[in-house]
């Protein structure tokens, strides 16, 4: 089982979101679980992966070339998978996955989270979706999504779509609990 981790590559940031990305990290390991993401070399995508190691697990990393070539990624993973842009890193994490877990992070990580809630809402992906809640960060996207559901421009059904886990103990076992999407929603992705 491996799960895709979409976090940040900031440096900048509270500690709390580092040590719930070792937490995280290790958690997984100590489960079985592979952790995938982004490849980076900085931020919580390096802390969650020198986590996952440490304890013995596998990080794949997927990352597209032009990143390689800044010197962007993490040389000490499991497996890294080089990619020619950015759309075939995340279809490649999304493939890879059984289920995914979203960490704070900038616009990249809110792009990967929503992308895979759309594709799950239209049922391209059927897996798992667990939103991290540290520090309360995700509050006001959440607050958004059920804006969303309140002026319908989603469906109630779809706020199932996602879990929010306070800790990141609780995203592994919302990962490992929630089943799996009914494909069959294709008939309700548009209310």
């Amino acid at each position: 089982m491996k799960i895709a981790v979409y976090c940040a590559s900031s440096t900048k940031i509270h500690q709390e979101f580092f040590d719930a990305a070792r937490a995280l990290g290790e958690g997984l390991a100590r489960q079985g679980i592979g952790l995938i993401n982004g490849a980076g070399n900085m931020g919580l995508m390096r802390a969650s992966s020198d986590a996952c190691l440490a304890a013995g697990g596998e990080v794949t990393g997927v990352i597209p070339s032009f990143m390689i070539e800044q010197n962007w990624h993490h040389t000490g993973l499991t497996q890294l998978i080089e990619t020619r842009d950015m759309h075939e890193r995340k279809q490649t994490i999304a493939r890879l996955s059984d289920g995914c877990i979203a960490l704070p992070g900038g616009c990249g990580t809110l792009e990967e989270l929503m992308e895979v809630i759309t594709w799950k809402q239209l049922g391209l992906y059927l897996k798992p979706i667990v939103i991290l809640n540290t520090r309360d960060y995700y509050a006001p996207l959440l607050q958004q999504l059920q804006r969303g559901i309140d002026e319908h421009f989603l469906g109630v059904r779809h706020a199932e779509i996602w879990r929010v886990a306070q800790t990141p103990e609780e995203a592994i076992d919302l990962v490992l609990s929630t089943p799996l999407w009914d494909a069959s929603v294709r008939k309700f992705a548009a209310i």
